[in-house]
């Protein structure tokens, strides 16, 4: 069975009639929508539309339901963006379901995460109740900062139903700069270099065995400037991309174009030291790996089992979050009871019934 409500009033209606009840957005991250035979799915696309943008004060709200893509369009037409660079919005992905899945693409290096721009949310728990937390403007720091709270939590604690976000101005133009190095110590050596430096960089990827991909966005007159001062820190060859050719290379980053469509795609967030061991470990695998942020965060392409990967980083004290996949496992690893989590379930669904 599918419910779909199109109003926060019929969700809040839709959740106590039935007792297990499962979260999907758009679908695109189907491993994190769990597997819960006989159990209704409650499908959150038709709450859907944008329900105020404010350009002067760079801040929008829209329903759970509606596309990230829906969403880039409005902005843009402003010369604004979501500078936390939400991943497969090609693919159909949803505001609500981008933040319950607390995921963010390549390009949030320079700015941060969805949490950071998630100023308050109208908010559905386990038994239809409705709560406001947060606000509509930036400086709407009263109470405990609930919404923030609901990032990551993959749907299984209460639904954010309405979502309001700051935005920042987009930069005129872009620029990538491709190094390909000798090796992955020799690109994990740039990388640190290049931080050392502290270069304005909107992205910092790193891709085996050696291939560093570099940012750049800001005013159009600048940049060539700011692209040879980096040449000068890189110190060797390398690729400049602009323009249309620079815009693909991001584009397939936040589609995860780079992975084969067979394998399983798991998040795990690392520091960056932990990068050399954690490649040392997955390459006997054959795994596909990017190192995004600057290499804390590693993006794995699987073909083995995934108890085969969970005891690989469970064996490194590292967590995975399962983003495409079979359904029914949304994290592997080194899992752990989050005392956090279960205070807050007793309070945000009581009964259960998400998880």
């Amino acid at each position: 069975m599918i419910l779909q409500p199109s109003s926060i009033a019929a969700l809040e209606a839709i959740i106590p009639e039935h007792p297990r009840l499962r979260v999907r957005g758009g679908g695109t991250k189907a491993a994190l929508s769990g597997e819960l035979a006989g159990t209704p799915t409650l499908d959150l696309t038709g709450l859907a539309g944008i329900v105020e943008h404010t350009p002067e004060e760079c801040t929008f709200t829209a329903l759970a339901g509606t596309r990230i893509s829906d969403i880039e369009r409005l902005l843009a037409q402003h010369g604004q963006y979501l500078p936390f660079d939400p991943p497969l919005a090609q693919a159909g992905s949803t505001i609500g379901g981008t933040v319950a899945a607390g995921v963010n693409g390549s390009c949030r290096y320079r700015y941060g995460g969805a949490r950071d721009f998630l100023i308050g949310a109208r908010i559905v728990d386990g038994r239809g109740r409705l709560t406001r937390s947060g606000g509509k403007v930036v400086k709407n720091a009263a109470g405990f900062l609930l919404h923030q709270a609901l990032v990551g939590s993959c749907g299984t604690l209460a639904i954010l139903a309405e979502l309001t976000f700051k935005v920042f101005p987009a930069a005129e133009a872009h620029v990538t700069i491709r190094v390909d190095a000798a090796d992955l110590a020799s690109a994990s050596a740039l990388m640190a270099t290049v931080q050392r430096a502290r270069f304005d960089l909107e992205a910092l990827d790193l891709e085996p065995p050696g291939t560093l991909w570099l940012r750049l966005g800001g005013f159009r007159e600048a940049l060539a400037t700011r692209v040879a001062a980096l040449q000068r820190v890189i110190g060797g060859p390398c690729e400049i991309l602009s323009e249309d050719d620079d815009a693909v290379v991001w584009r397939d980053a936040r589609e995860l174009a780079w992975a084969p469509r067979d394998t399983s795609l798991v998040r795990v967030p690392i520091a960056s030291p932990t990068l050399r061991p954690l490649d040392a470990a997955l390459s006997p695998y054959g795994a596909v790996r990017r190192y995004a942020v600057a290499g804390n965060l590693a993006l794995i392409g699987w073909r083995d089992s995934l108890d085969t990967l969970s005891d690989v980083l469970r064996g490194m004290d590292l967590t995975g979050q399962v983003l495409l996949g079979p359904p029914g496992r949304r994290f592997i690893g080194a899992v752990s009871p989050n005392a956090f989590e279960e205070r807050l379930r007793g309070v945000m669904d009581p009964d259960a019934r998400f998880s």
